[in-house]
């Protein structure tokens, strides 16, 4: 818990305690569905919490936004963030239905009402949003592939409505075809070396009607 108080210090004492029931609730239905590896576990609050408010360091949601995790896993970054931005609506999906079991059993002894969660493809989503987050679960080609139709049109941010993506390493390659996207370096925000390669990449993304 230090690291996300020490990087957001001004929780409330309601998003403390949701922050500190995640590593019980984690441990507990990761004993009954695998949902974060063994070895993660015992990171759960550098490699999956704090990874995942990383976007929050890129953006800060407005309330009424609307936000798509897309392959949310066990709820990453999608929980994470809906703690912190409790008057921003979060739907979380994934195409394996105990993962989202977990979410939404997570949810639920969290008090999280600004969440939603489904067993369902990115493709077949007909609603639109805001932004689209995600932790890696493919190449930045074909993701925008599955998205690219479902942006909503009115802008609340600062930054362009479109994409936060979560990823590591050169992304040189994978971003050719995308001159508009912008890479944050998570190493700016977070000290620890887990981070060094990690980034937050924005790829602003336009309304199709």
């Amino acid at each position: 818990m230090q690291e996300i108080t020490t990087y957001f210090p001004d929780l409330t004492e309601t998003q403390l305690a949701q922050f500190a029931a995640l590593e019980g609730l984690y441990t507990d239905w990761n004993a009954k569905i695998n949902v974060i590896s063994r070895k993660d576990i015992e990171s759960l609050y550098t490699k999956h919490v704090l990874h995942s408010l990383g976007i929050a360091k890129v953006m800060a949601f407005a309330p009424g936004a609307s936000v798509l995790d897309v392959g949310t896993g066990g709820g990453f970054p999608g929980i994470p963030l809906a703690i912190l931005f409790p008057e921003t609506n979060f739907f979380l999906v994934d195409i394996i239905a105990k993962k989202i079991k977990v979410v939404q059993e997570v949810a639920n002894a969290l008090g999280l009402t600004n969440l939603r969660a489904e067993q369902k493809r990115a493709e077949l989503i007909d609603e639109k949003f805001d932004f689209i987050v995600s932790r890696a679960v493919t190449n930045m080609p074909d993701f925008v592939k599955w998205v690219k139709d479902i942006i909503k049109k009115k802008q609340l941010h600062e930054l362009k409505n479109g994409i936060l993506y979560l990823k590591g390493g050169d992304l040189s390659e994978e971003l050719a075809d995308f001159p508009k996207a912008t890479e944050y370096n998570l190493s700016d925000f977070f000290s620890d070396e887990f981070f060094e390669t990690k980034k937050v990449v924005h790829l602003p993304l336009k309304f199709k009607p």
